[in-house]
């Protein structure tokens, strides 16, 4: 189980990282292409959203990775967690059935991680 919870640490890392990294390189047009929603929110906004991001993916890794406070790495998953929460709220109130999906499957997957870290399968 351990090695399962690490290929769901790397996959949701990996997705919330590349996300944030967009949010941060791309401009606020390029990214209303593929993020209708990124039009209501100033770009400080989106800027922060993909800060969050990143510093939550980093969480889901470097902790355990070098065993230096471990702990962080399901209090990450607790806050990407509760990050997607929000987004599927944002989701529901502009009908983006799409988005809402999205959002619900990396909650299952980060619910996972906090079950298994927090749980029978920590540090």
């Amino acid at each position: 189980m351990g090695i399962f919870l690490w290929i769901l640490q790397a996959i949701l890392a990996a997705v919330i990282g590349m996300s944030g990294a967009g949010k941060l390189v791309r401009s606020k047009d390029e990214l209303a292409e593929q993020y209708p929603w990124a039009h209501d929110f100033s770009r400080t906004t989106v800027w922060l959203i993909g800060v969050v991001e990143i510093v939550g993916a980093i969480g889901l890794i470097a902790p355990a990775a070098t065993g230096i406070a471990p702990i962080l790495t399901p209090i990450a998953a607790v806050g990407l967690g509760v990050f997607a929460l929000l987004a599927a709220i944002l989701h529901v109130r502009r009908k983006e059935g799409h988005g809402v999906l999205v959002v619900m499957i990396l909650f299952g997957i980060a619910a996972v991680i906090v079950w298994g870290r927090f749980g029978p399968y920590g540090w």
